[in-house]
């Protein structure tokens, strides 16, 4: 990986709970629909697997309960190529399980993850030998909300000095208000965000959390201290703070079926372009191509456009990029 970045051989490794979820067609009611499709949903295994679909060597280290609904989480994440050799089987708690409520034009996620086999997860997770060999460990602030020893896993991670690992950490910053007891979640995900490598936030959870006037040059006076800081200003840009100076990115033009699981999408491709050492505009527009996959379906993970359509668009002149690309992804 450019920049200083240690090593870029190994593989990624993602760490962090991925539920069965349900969800009835995006236009019927929750109350009223007669059907809910099955899928999973977590935040690291999203990015897990775009990355992989990225063609980037990925795990992913988790738990689940010893149960159906946690066979066809290890089934769903593994068939698109993730590792999940890593992933604990728990016999006796449960795999956590998720409900969509399409609403207009959000969607409100009902959690029933309490005692799950991966709220039980603790700093144990990071002694697994895929970690020697990592390039990025990727985590995400909604697992220091499941429980005080996934807070511990987070914590350990971000305390090891980058001159002891052979990885970089990357952080999302991920606020789920359900998950954090009033007035806790500031505080600590602002800790945890400025203690990595490379950190992920959007400007409206940025707003949310420390101030409702932030512009994503203040978020940058918040948190100092990572190496890369991207702000992700919703469908309009990404703006990426780093040794490079800053650099915008305008968001692709998409339609938008639901908006779960772009943010994910967003930090793989990042990631992935990071990690192919094209540079920052590079990184930031596979950032954009990823999430407008995801932004096109209703589950956490769409396909992705094909390998030579992504080039292509990878290779358009700035202006051609900001006036046309996005539309290709609507209709």
């Amino acid at each position: 990986m450019k920049n200083g970045w240690q090593s870029a051989e190994g593989a990624v490794v993602c760490i962090g709970e991925t539920m069965a979820a349900l969800a009835p067609d995006p236009s019927s009611s929750l109350e009223c629909a007669d059907d809910l499709r099955v899928s999973v949903a977590g935040a690291e295994s999203n990015v897990a697997m775009y990355l992989a679909d990225l063609g980037v060597p990925v795990s992913w280290l988790s738990a689940v309960g010893d149960d159906p609904l946690g066979r066809r989480v290890l089934a769903e994440v593994g068939a698109s190529g993730v590792d999940v050799s890593g992933v604990r089987r728990d016999p006796e708690r449960p795999t956590g399980l998720l409900v969509k409520e399409p609403t207009g034009s959000r969607t409100r996620v009902h959690y029933y993850r309490g005692n799950s086999a991966a709220s039980a997860m603790g700093p144990d997770v990071l002694d697994d030998d895929k970690l020697r060999t990592a390039s990025v460990v990727h985590l995400t602030g909604v697992t220091p909300a499941l429980s005080p020893s996934c807070r511990s896993l987070v914590a350990t991670a971000l305390t090891v000095p980058a001159a002891e690992r052979p990885y970089a950490i990357s952080f999302d910053v991920n606020h789920r208000p359900a998950l954090w007891p009033p007035g806790t979640a500031a505080t600590v995900l602002r800790d945890l965000a400025d203690r990595a490598d490379i950190t992920f936030v959007g400007l409206d959870e940025a707003r949310e959390l420390w101030g409702a006037d932030l512009q994503p040059a203040d978020v940058r006076g918040l948190l100092p201290h990572p190496r890369l800081l991207v702000v992700k200003d919703g469908g309009h840009s990404a703006i990426a703070f780093s040794d490079e100076g800053v650099r915008t990115v305008p968001a692709l033009d998409t339609d938008v079926v639901e908006p779960v699981g772009a943010g994910d999408a967003f930090a793989a491709g990042v990631l992935a372009g990071l990690l192919r050492g094209g540079g920052m505009e590079r990184a930031l527009r596979l950032g954009h191509i990823t999430a407008a996959s995801a932004l096109k379906v209703t589950a956490d993970h769409g396909p992705l456009p094909d390998s030579a359509r992504i080039e292509r668009l990878l290779e358009l002149p700035t202006s051609e990029w900001a006036a046309g690309a996005g539309t290709s992804f609507r209709g």
